[in-house]
């Protein structure tokens, strides 16, 4: 009888600890999203999503974008299914991405916003070929 009431005890306390919004958004992050795992690419790419929603507001701005993320690790990350990333798709995929970073770091004021629109497409041709779940996350980048 102990146990239970430990376990509906323990149960209660974890639905009120993510009962906040701030909190709620916090424990989804410390939670895996697929239910295989996080893969070290699926991290990376959250990662890279959260940089380019900031580099997104740069441009909106007008300023040449600043780079946290090493998005070249998108070539030697592993996958959840490392036969993907081996493929040679993943790899055209992956290799128009880098072209797409190098031009948009390289870009004038003025090519800016048509760099990071076709850095944002790079990501979304991928997805539509490889993985479209993210799809609809990538929008929220144009």
């Amino acid at each position: 009888m102990n146990g239970k009431i430990t376990v509906i005890i323990l149960l209660l306390l974890s639905a009120i600890s993510c009962s906040t919004e701030e909190k709620k958004e916090a424990c989804a992050t410390l939670a895996p999203i697929n239910p295989n795992g996080d893969s070290e690419l699926a991290l990376l790419m959250r990662d890279m999503f959260d940089d380019a929603m900031r580099i997104k507001s740069q441009v909106k701005s007008g300023k040449k974008p600043t780079f946290q993320v090493q998005f070249e690790n998108i070539h030697s990350a592993e996958s959840t299914d490392p036969n993907d990333a081996k493929s040679d798709k993943f790899k055209v995929f992956a290799n128009s991405f880098s072209l797409a970073i190098g031009a948009l770091k390289d870009a004038s004021e003025d090519d800016l916003e048509q760099k990071y629109h076709a850095f944002v497409q790079s990501c979304m041709n991928c997805h539509q070929a490889m993985c479209p779940g993210p799809m609809t996350r990538i929008k929220k980048l144009f």
